[in-house]
């Protein structure tokens, strides 16, 4: 078995190879995710959307987290297992912050989690990482802040924007951040703050400059069609695939086509003879 990846890993990955993460929600999609040999798997909040049926991310429980998050644990052998921490799970204060990260790692597996923004959030994340609990940032769109942004929106068009989110980005390396995700910025601004930044960038709808991507693993394989944002590129169709194969179920069963001899088992050898004579 190769070596499990870590958050000291990832940091000294920055000017190298290029890092792959992909969201998953639960044992199967988490398994499959670490034999494809990506090095990150997210657990992440999205899963109120995809999973859950709400509309935002901002539903989604600490405790249906942590439920999420000890399945694609057990899944993951090698792959970096990362927490999204929800929506007021640490924006209350340091304490709330520190208890419920370390809950991701003590009770559900986790290596690390992710955590929404800067400024104010600041000084939750050193304490997190000064309670050593590795920390990925997450600018750009934070889809934990949608009601004050107003909607999914990209973000830093301006030169001056994209300055604020390269300090933002420098400052949550300077309260211990591993990596920064960027989410829905221009793939210049990207680029600029990925070669500001001394930790590696993951982008999604941040372009190809970026040190690593991250996409949903739902999108990947085109199990979900409420939203479909620019930038994720389906590679399968599975969601079509899984419908026409309920549907020929469904055909099947109806006319008797299912089950089949295949499908069944057997009596024991001359228990069917004497059951029939039993129903004389």
């Amino acid at each position: 078995m190769q070596q499990r990846v870590t958050a000291p890993v990832i940091a000294a990955s920055k000017g190298g190879r290029k890092l792959s993460m992909v969201t998953a929600y639960d044992y199967s999609s988490a398994l499959l995710a670490d034999e494809a040999g990506l090095d990150m798997i997210l657990v992440g909040d999205s899963l109120a959307m995809v999973v859950l049926g709400h509309d935002d991310t901002l539903s989604v429980t600490m405790d249906e987290m942590l439920h999420h998050v000890r399945a694609v644990s057990r899944g993951a052998k090698r792959a970096l297992v990362v927490a999204d921490m929800p929506f007021m799970s640490y924006h209350a204060g340091v304490d709330d912050a520190v208890a419920n990260a370390g809950r991701f790692l003590k009770e559900a597996g986790a290596r690390a989690v992710k955590v929404e923004g800067a400024g104010a959030m600041l000084p939750k994340i050193a304490a997190m990482t000064g309670a050593q609990i590795p920390v990925l940032g997450h600018l750009g769109l934070t889809p934990q802040s949608i009601a004050r942004m107003g909607g999914f929106k990209v973000q830093a068009r301006t030169a001056e924007a994209a300055g604020m989110l390269t300090a933002d980005a420098l400052a949550l390396v300077e309260a211990g951040c591993f990596a920064i995700v960027l989410e829905a910025v221009p793939a210049a601004v990207a680029a600029e703050v990925t070669r500001a930044a001394p930790v590696p960038t993951i982008g999604i709808g941040a372009g190809p400059g970026c040190d690593g991507q991250v996409l949903v693993y739902h999108d990947i394989l085109g199990l979900y069609d409420k939203l479909r944002p620019k930038f994720a590129k389906r590679y399968a169709e599975l969601g079509l695939a899984s419908r026409e194969a309920l549907e020929r179920y469904k055909a099947e069963v109806e006319s008797g086509a299912f089950p089949g001899p295949e499908h069944s088992f057997a009596m024991l050898a001359g228990e069917e003879a004497k059951l029939r004579e039993t129903d004389r």
